[in-house]
């Protein structure tokens, strides 16, 4: 799987406000600088995630962004999902979609058992997870493996 740049700042970025109190909403400026973001990419990716109702949004100059829910209920699929669509797609359709014949007619299974894999960790780890380092055991388990990190 390619995480894009735009998916990883936009993780990046709602962990970082998961750390902000919903008294006090948080700056583009602020969280760029504290995740290394460029900001106009940030401005794009916060207005992709309040239209989908992931963050809110205040104008003003104690305006900012803060979750629009508690970041225990939020989960990277989600986030990842606001700004890329699908977790799984092949050629814009999803794998239930695409049809395949002859000796490919497996491939829709191979598609299917990925997004159901993605899903399995993406689904399971909540944002308030990462933010307090503190990852589901399943999901831990899954990098003890040697192989979990060699590039191939």
């Amino acid at each position: 799987m390619h995480v894009t740049a735009k998916a990883d700042y936009a993780v990046r970025a709602i962990v970082e406000l998961a750390g902000s109190a919903q008294d006090a909403p948080r700056k583009v400026d602020d969280v760029a600088r504290a995740q290394g973001i460029p900001v106009s990419f940030l401005e794009n990716i916060l207005t992709q995630l309040r239209s989908t109702g992931i963050v809110r949004s205040q104008r003003g100059p104690e305006g900012g962004y803060w979750l629009a829910r508690p970041a225990e209920e939020l989960n990277l699929a989600q986030v990842i999902r606001a700004v890329e669509g699908p977790l799984v797609g092949i050629r814009g359709q999803r794998p239930e979609e695409v049809e395949y014949v002859g000796s490919a007619a497996a491939l829709q299974q191979v598609w299917i058992a990925l997004r159901a894999n993605l899903r399995k960790v993406l689904e399971h780890v909540t944002v308030a997870d990462v933010a307090a380092g503190r990852l589901p055991e399943e999901v831990v388990a899954l990098t003890g493996a040697e192989e979990a990190w060699q590039t191939r």
